[in-house]
C-alpha cells in the first residue's frame, strides 16, 4: 500500500512539473498583460502565477478529464478580477505601468481582451467565469480594441491668455 502511494505521489509530482513547464510561460505572460506591468518588473503578475499554479496543484487529482491549463487560467482571471474589485472597487483604476500596451485600459476591459484575444476564450465562456452578460462582454471587447487601435491623442496645453486663430 505504501509503495503504491509512493508511486502515485510520484506520478503526479512528474505530471504537474510536466504542466507548469509548458504552460507557466503562457501564464505569466497572460497575467503580466492583466497587471499591465513591466516584464521584467512584474511581481504583481508573478504573485497571481504562484496562486493560480498553487491552486491547480491542490486540485491536480481531483481534475479527472478537465484541462489543467483552463484551471490556472480561470483561477488567475478570477484571482485577478476579485483583488482588483477589492482594491479599487468595481474594476476601479489600478497603477498599470505607463509604458504598457494596455495600460489605457481599465482592468476590466484588460481582464477581457487577455480572454477574448490572447487566450482565445468564447464570449459566453468569459461570460459565465465573470459573471456578465454575453453582450456586455462583446461590448467591453469592443470598446477596449477600439481604445487600443485609436488611442486618444494628448493635446498640448495652450498657453493662459492666448488666442486660438480662427480657421
Amino acid at each position: 500500500m505504501r509503495d503504491r502511494q509512493v508511486s502515485h505521489g510520484a506520478r503526479r509530482a512528474r505530471e504537474y512539473e510536466a504542466f507548469v513547464a509548458g504552460a507557466a510561460g503562457r501564464l505569466l505572460h497572460a497575467a503580466t498583460l492583466l497587471t499591465a506591468e513591466a516584464p521584467n518588473a512584474n511581481p504583481r503578475a508573478r504573485r497571481l502565477l504562484t496562486q493560480a499554479l498553487a491552486h491547480t496543484y491542490a486540485r491536480w487529482d481531483r481534475l479527472r478529464g478537465e484541462d489543467p491549463y483552463d484551471c490556472a487560467r480561470q483561477y488567475l482571471a478570477t484571482r485577478f478580477a476579485r483583488a482588483t474589485w477589492h482594491r479599487y472597487g468595481a474594476f476601479g483604476r489600478s497603477r498599470p505601468d505607463p509604458r504598457s500596451p494596455l495600460a489605457a485600459l481599465s482592468p476590466q476591459e484588460r481582464l477581457i481582451l487577455v480572454l477574448r484575444l490572447y487566450e482565445g476564450v468564447a464570449e459566453e465562456q468569459a461570460g459565465a467565469l465573470l459573471g456578465l452578460p454575453v453582450e456586455r462582454v462583446h461590448t467591453i471587447c469592443d470598446r477596449a480594441t477600439a481604445t487600443l487601435l485609436h488611442p486618444a491623442r494628448p493635446t498640448a496645453p495652450r498657453a493662459v491668455g492666448t488666442k486660438v486663430a480662427p480657421s
